[in-house]
């Protein structure tokens, strides 16, 4: 595997991080050409956001920086709660500094008055390492001008959305807000707008919008790498159109699941054997899925290449890069109940078609694998897949129906089985690989999750 994000050895100390190659280097480069060359740098890199959906990271961060007239923010999003995902939490544990340098950089780049990290209450030892980091880089005198507060959030999925971010860091629950952060960042005067439908506010017009980046914990840990090294470095990896590697994690049916670094372009194959040490003796890979939000990926499509346009070709996403492998012991009805369950519950309410249709979705599919299911369970989950996006406020609903949508086409005849013969044909369990930890190829499940209700509280023990 090649990589330079994840290093052979964790690094732990400043003095450590400032002895490699690139560690400091970034920093000085991006205040020797300016916050305007920085962002061009980083556009002719042709880094693209590692949360998921793969924007462009130059462009997001010029989009932010042209808004004259009113204060701006960074918030770091490394509250990864998505299935499968372990990612950040690697980067962190690996090496923290990386990140620290990246979001002074970007700090500096788009004039942000105020930098948030954002990690779950859970993620102790990542926070822990993330705060001793900042007080190392502000000692050494490289953080010098930059204000940086890590912010402790609540388990919920939707702390990872950007919108719902925004909310916890000012102190309120994960519950999306209508506008994105670059037009209705942190702190606004306009709160209207971040509720309803309404033009945003012009700054000095009676509120201002305060446009907040928001940016992942790997897309900025490859920010010092790109400032030190350079565009072409960057670009000597990877694809045209998807440069450098990605941190992937490969857990489910795999012999050793954990976390790897790989070049962009490599085979969604390649990976599961590299990463994840392949599935295990005379079983075969029946469907793998990239967290919870995309299309599956079937048997045949494994020759994949690990790029935003190769999934995008074959229906699918590449979210995360956190991949949820399935061998042919696995039944297809019971994965989409497992996952529809987790997007049901994580639904926070404020959209009724989303949180009614995905619970509704998700008792169908739970008949269905349970025995007690008939035809008028496929009906019903093929009208709910039809409205559960209607008025949706943030990307939960369309995932329930990308992901069920997908799992029913592909593996028709798995349903018809459940339905003709009463029982599961493959009756063992799927868990949820909601990841607590994951080290030395053995991955450990949230169990408590199966405990939580669609109000977010949990039944007892």
């Amino acid at each position: 595997m090649t990589g330079f994000l994840l290093p052979t050895e964790a690094i732990t100390s400043i003095e450590a991080y400032l002895a490699t190659e690139t560690g400091g280097a970034g920093v000085a480069r991006a205040q020797e050409i300016g916050p305007e060359a920085t962002i061009e740098e980083i556009s002719r890199a042709g880094l693209r956001g590692r949360g998921g959906g793969g924007f462009p990271t130059g462009r997001k961060w010029q989009g932010i920086a042209s808004q004259e007239g009113t204060r701006r923010y960074l918030v770091v999003n490394g509250a990864e709660g998505e299935p499968g995902t372990f990612k950040d939490r690697a980067l962190l544990r690996a090496n923290p500094y990386q990140l620290v340098e990246g979001l002074i950089i970007a700090a500096f780049a788009i004039g942000a008055a105020e930098v948030f990290v954002c990690l779950k209450e859970r993620f102790e030892r990542e926070i822990d390492q993330v705060t001793r980091a900042v007080a190392e880089m502000q000692d050494a005198g490289i953080c010098t001008d930059c204000k940086v507060t890590v912010v402790a959030g609540p388990d919920e999925y939707l702390f990872g959305e950007e919108k719902a971010m925004l909310e916890v860091v000012e102190g309120r629950p994960p519950l999306p807000r209508l506008l994105p952060p670059y037009e209705h960042g942190l702190f606004a005067s306009d709160m209207q707008s971040g509720w309803e439908g309404t033009p945003v506010s012009a700054p000095g017009a009676g509120g201002d919008a305060n446009p907040t980046l928001v940016n992942n914990v790997e897309t900025l840990s490859n920010v010092p790498h790109i400032l030190a090294r350079g565009a072409e470095w960057f670009r000597s990896m990877g694809t045209p159109e998807s440069p450098g590697t990605i941190v992937a994690t490969v857990v489910g049916d795999v012999v050793a699941p954990d976390v790897g670094e790989v070049e962009l372009g490599s085979t969604l194959r390649d990976v599961i054997d590299a990463v994840g040490s392949g599935v295990g003796p005379g079983r075969s890979v029946k469907a793998v899925f990239s967290g919870v939000a995309n299309a599956v990926v079937t048997a045949d499509q494994l020759d994949v290449p690990l790029t935003y346009e190769g999934f995008q070709a074959i229906g699918s996403g590449m979210g995360s890069a956190g991949f949820i492998v399935h061998d042919d012991t696995a039944c297809m009805v019971n994965a989409a109940y497992v996952y529809s369950r987790f997007l049901s519950v994580e639904s926070c309410g404020q959209c009724p078609p989303c949180k009614l249709g995905s619970g509704e979705i998700t008792e169908h599919l739970q008949r269905l694998e349970t025995g007690g299911g008939t035809a008028e369970d496929m009906q019903g989950i093929a009208h709910w897949l039809g409205r559960v996006t209607d008025g949706n406020r943030c990307y939960l609903a369309v995932e329930e129906q990308i992901m069920v949508t997908s799992v029913v086409r592909a593996f028709a005849e798995e349903f018809v089985e459940h339905v003709d013969h009463g029982s599961c044909p493959r009756p063992r369990p799927i868990p949820l690989p909601k990841l607590v930890d994951l080290d030395g190829g053995q991955a450990t499940y949230d169990e408590t999750f199966w405990r939580k209700r669609p109000d977010w509280t949990y039944e007892p023990e």
